[in-house]
């Protein structure tokens, strides 16, 4: 159709011009089709992040929520009273017990078993006094026990610091015996005595 002449030659070659153009627009067109393809297959080929599922548990119809166990207190201290027979003057101490009895240290008075009586009573022949002839009982009296000095309470120790009527519980943690704190053999070998070296007087 090039070849041939005359008016409808200039048909013929037009129609081949914008024939041409067409193709070109098509072949132009195709390697945008082309990125296409490659940018949606990129996409296919990495695998899209979800998100985590959420854990959801199913609470049962009358099922009762489950709280937290608290942490427990500090358990309450023993009452380590000492207690004393109106009769005889004999002095149970929870800190000493009654091993001999069965009876161990650190046994709280309203913890002795029903049946107790006073040992002092008992082997004096004043008959049976049970729990009921005792009294609470509290010392007011404390010795050293490498000296024999005697802390009262109502006396104090006015010298030192100590108003009269301090019990001995009240006193400083750092007290020491000042009768035996004048003694450099006794300081020298033993070092000072302090709270733990007294007794309570039960007289």
């Amino acid at each position: 159709m090039a070849e041939e002449r005359g008016r409808d030659g200039e048909v013929f070659m037009a129609k081949a011009a914008t024939s041409s153009k067409k193709g070109g627009l098509k072949k132009a067109t195709k390697p945008a089709a082309a990125n296409k393809r490659s940018s949606s297959a990129v996409r296919k080929s990495v695998p899209e992040r979800k998100a985590p599922a959420k854990k959801t548990t199913a609470i049962k119809k009358g099922a009762t929520k489950v709280s937290p166990k608290k942490k427990a207190g500090k358990a309450a201290s023993k009452d380590m009273t000492r207690y004393k027979c109106r009769l005889c003057g004999y002095v149970y101490s929870p800190f000493r017990g009654e091993p001999h009895n069965g009876i161990p240290a650190g046994t709280a008075f309203e913890d002795l078993p029903e049946t107790y009586v006073c040992p002092v009573c008992g082997m004096e022949g004043k008959g049976k006094i049970g729990k009921w002839g005792f009294e609470e009982w509290r010392p007011t009296r404390y010795i050293c026990s490498m000296c024999d000095y005697i802390y009262d309470e109502k006396r104090g120790e006015p010298h030192r610091g100590i108003k009269p009527g301090t019990k001995f519980e009240d006193l400083p943690d750092d007290y020491v015996c000042p009768v035996c704190a004048t003694d450099p053999k006794i300081v020298l070998r033993y070092g000072n005595v302090v709270k733990q070296g007294f007794s309570p007087l039960y007289d």
